[in-house]
C-alpha cells in the first residue's frame, strides 16, 4: 500500500491487515511513504524510511530492489496490491518483474485517472488476466468492460461496527460548539471531495437560520482555500475546521446527519460508519459507492452531483420534515449490517482459496 497514513484506499488497507490477521494469515506490510496513521496488524516494512530527499531515479531504484529482495525472501504465497498504478514504467517492471507470485490488483476508485496509466493498451496488457477486486460494484462492471478485464471480483471495503461503537461513545471536545451540527469527515481536498459544493449548499439552505453548524474534520490540501471560501459567502461563523482526529466517531455519532459530496469515490466508508452508529447520510449520486449503500428516502438522502439547489433542498428536508427524519434515522444501523468486518473477511478468505 503507499501508506499506512491517511486516506480511505489506506483505511481500507489497513483493516484488511487486522481481517486477515484475524484469519490465522502472516500478514506483512509493505508501505512507500513512512507516515503512519491507521492501526494495523502483522509485520511492516516501511520503504518510506528508505527514501531520500531528493527522491532521485536512483534512490527509487534502490527502493524497489529492497521490495523485490523481500518479496523474494519471505516467499509469500499471495501479494495484495492497493496502490494507485499510473506510471506506466514503475508498473510494467513492477507486475512483471517484481511481482512473481499470485498477485491480487484492488481498485478503490471509479476515476481511472488516479488508479492506472493513462495508456488503455499498457493497462489491458498489463491486467487482463490478472485477478482484481473492486470495492464496489460499479467499480468492478465499468473495468471489467473497459478493459476486458477476465478476473474481477466486487469485495467492499469492511467496517468494525462494534469497535466504532466503543470509540463513538468516548468523550469528545465539548468546547467547540454547543449548537447542533451537521458533519463532513475525510481528506479536504476539493479536487475529489469537491467541498466547495458543500459550503456553497450550506449557504443556500435554511440550516444556518436553524442555528445548525457546519464541522469539518480532517487535514488537506484546499484546508485554506476552504477558510476562504467560507468566508466569500458569509458563513463563517457557522463553519467549524476541526483537525484530523484519530477518533472522529464521537462526532459522528452526535451529528444531525453527515454528507457527502465527492466527485468520484470508491466505496466510501464514511457512510458505513456514520450509518452504523445510528446517523442519517446526505450523499451525492458519484460514481461510485453511494447508490449501493444508500436506499433514498430510507436510510438517507441521495442527489444529483453537482447540484447545488439538490443538495441544499436535502439538507432542509432532513431539518424540517421531522417525519422523513426519523424513518431514515430508524433505518440505519440495520442497512449497514451486510459490510461487517466478518462478511467481508469470509469473502476474502473465500477469495485467497480458490487461488492456485
Amino acid at each position: 500500500m503507499s501508506s499506512l497514513g491517511k486516506g480511505g484506499a489506506q483505511r481500507a488497507a489497513a483493516m484488511q491487515s487486522v481481517m486477515l490477521s484475524n484469519l490465522g494469515y502472516d500478514v506483512h506490510i509493505v508501505t512507500v511513504f513512512s507516515d503512519i496513521f491507521y492501526d494495523y496488524q502483522g509485520t511492516l516494512f516501511n520503504l518510506g524510511l528508505y527514501k531520500s530527499d531528493k527522491n532521485s531515479v536512483l534512490n527509487r531504484l534502490k527502493r524497489l530492489m529492497k521490495f523485490k529482495r523481500y518479496l523474494k525472501h519471505e516467499d509469500f504465497d499471495f501479494i495484495i496490491d492497493h496502490r494507485s498504478r499510473v506510471q506506466w514504467y514503475r508498473e510494467l517492471l513492477i507486475t512483471k518483474a517484481i511481482y512473481i507470485k499470485p498477485t491480487i490488483y484492488v481498485i478503490h476508485s471509479f476515476e481511472k485517472s488516479i488508479m492506472f496509466t493513462k495508456y488503455d493498451w499498457l493497462n489491458r496488457y498489463l491486467y487482463k488476466n490478472e485477478i482484481m477486486v473492486g470495492v464496489s460494484e460499479m467499480i468492478a462492471n465499468y473495468y471489467r468492460n473497459y478493459f476486458q478485464l477476465n478476473h474481477i471480483y466486487t469485495i467492499t471495503n469492511a467496517v468494525n461496527f462494534e469497535k466504532i461503537k466503543k470509540l463513538a461513545d468516548e468523550k469528545e471536545d465539548e468546547t467547540i460548539s454547543n449548537r447542533p451540527y451537521i458533519l463532513y469527515y475525510g481528506r479536504l481536498d476539493n479536487h475529489s471531495k469537491n467541498l466547495n459544493l458543500l459550503l456553497e449548499a450550506f449557504k443556500q439552505s435554511e440550516v444556518i437560520n436553524e442555528n445548525i453548524d457546519l464541522f469539518l474534520i480532517g487535514n488537506g490540501p484546499d484546508k485554506e482555500q476552504l477558510r476562504q471560501r467560507a468566508i466569500s459567502l458569509e458563513i463563517e461563523k457557522s463553519v467549524k475546521f476541526i483537525p484530523q482526529l484519530k477518533n472522529p466517531f464521537p462526532f459522528v455519532k452526535g451529528a444531525v446527519f453527515t454528507v457527502l459530496t465527492s466527485a468520484f469515490e470508491g466505496f466510501p466508508l464514511v457512510l458505513l460508519e456514520s450509518l452504523s452508529l445510528g446517523t442519517p447520510v446526505i450523499s451525492v449520486d458519484c460514481e461510485s459507492g453511494p447508490k449501493e449503500i444508500i436506499k433514498h428516502e430510507y436510510n438517507g438522502l441521495l442527489v444529483e452531483n453537482f447540484n447545488t439547489k439538490a443538495l441544499a433542498d436535502a439538507m432542509n428536508s432532513f431539518i424540517f420534515d421531522n417525519e422523513l427524519y426519523v424513518l431514515c434515522k430508524g433505518n440505519t444501523k440495520k442497512s449497514v449490517q451486510k459490510y461487517s468486518e466478518n462478511e467481508t473477511a469470509r469473502k476474502w478468505q473465500t477469495l485467497l482459496n480458490s487461488i492456485k
